[in-house]
């Protein structure tokens, strides 16, 4: 039986940082294993070619109103 386990909230030092053994169970238990740089750089994407469009659709209508 693990000394930790039994005790929720006992206190555990991590790497110079003290946190609750709670805290220390979420971050073994993660609900997603994604890389969160594919997730940022699909959102820089999406928003780039959004912003892009929203350029490009006004210099469109700019030019046609000469």
């Amino acid at each position: 039986m693990d000394f930790f386990k039994s005790f929720i909230y006992t206190i555990v030092e991590i790497g110079g940082v003290v946190v609750r053994e709670s805290e220390f169970e979420f971050e073994q238990n993660v609900q997603s294993t994604r890389n969160d740089a594919i997730d940022s750089g699909v959102g820089f994407v999406v928003s780039f070619v959004f912003f892009t469009a929203i350029f490009v659709i006004g210099t469109v209508i700019e030019v046609l109103g000469k």
